[in-house]
């Protein structure tokens, strides 16, 4: 019988960190969260005025936050790229999610707001950065649906880009999954249908040489620390890329379900193509 690909007995066999790799974790460990934790500090602040002058509007803490993040790559030494052009018109963005690493790859150079389930706001760090950073929470219970959707036309009509994962969990980062349509319903709202767009993102992730092609993967029950570790200690890094493709038009789609499996399918063919 075959192994999922998510069994515990599949994960990669982890490597002890031997003393530079200790030595790296120390530095880039200390530099990261200096530069992670001193900006929040700074994108709070600046949130005081912001927000009152502003409301949901944010002129400017998102650019804090791209600093942020395109600073983390530098600081972890590995190299991001990306090609095509960010959409322009009102709506969401849609991708494929492999490791936590997808939040800096994904705000470096476009600025959104993630869609998260609410668990993640109780996370040590974590949450507090999402929370500061304007994501969207939400729980995965029927009866807040119709409030939910509320919330996803207020920050859509408000010009945010919403950014969330239909594949519903992280993976190995060598496979896409199947999208869930259940978010893309409220795009297909009265309010929203007619000006809404979708833009699909593939993130590629090529794993540093002669490690495992998964290295940076992040899923099933794997501990964040770990995974946190092995990357601060890596020596040579590998690269992440993003792929920002065409943007569709809710109003051309039937359904929310056409529509999902039409950026599945754009999502999953230049993850293929990459790897072929």
């Amino acid at each position: 019988m075959t192994q999922p690909w998510d069994a515990v007995e599949a994960y990669p066999e982890p490597k002890a960190i031997g003393v530079l790799g200790w030595g790296r974790v120390l530095v880039r460990g200390v530099i990261l969260a200096t530069v992670v934790f001193g900006c929040l500090a700074i994108l709070l602040l600046v949130r005081l005025i912001e927000r009152p002058l502003f409301g949901l509007h944010r002129p400017w803490t998102p650019f804090i936050t791209q600093f942020v993040c395109r600073t983390a790559f530098f600081i972890l030494g590995i190299k991001f790229t990306s090609k095509g052009e960010l959409m322009r018109e009102r709506g969401a963005v849609v991708a494929n999610h492999s490791s936590w690493l997808d939040i800096f790859a994904l705000n470096a150079r476009k600025r959104i707001y993630f869609v998260s389930k609410a668990e993640v706001a109780k996370w040590p760090g974590i949450g507090w950065l999402a929370r500061a950073t304007g994501t969207v929470f939400i729980n995965r219970d029927p009866k807040e649906a119709r409030a939910q959707k509320e919330v996803f036309e207020g920050r859509l009509l408000a010009g945010h880009k919403l950014l969330f994962f239909p594949e519903g969990t992280s993976t190995d980062a060598i496979r896409v999954l199947p999208f869930k349509p259940t978010l893309f319903a409220a795009f297909f709202t009265e309010e929203l249908r007619t000006e809404m767009h979708i833009q699909p993102v593939t993130v590629l992730y090529h794993a540093p040489e002669g490690e495992d092609r998964r290295f940076y993967g992040w899923w099933g029950d794997m501990d964040f620390g770990p995974h946190l570790l092995k990357v601060l200690a890596q020596g040579k890094q590998g690269r992440v890329e993003l792929i920002y493709h065409a943007p569709l038009k809710v109003s051309d789609f039937e359904s929310r379900k056409t529509l999902a499996k039409a950026c599945e399918e754009i999502v999953r063919g230049a993850h293929l193509l990459a790897d072929a």
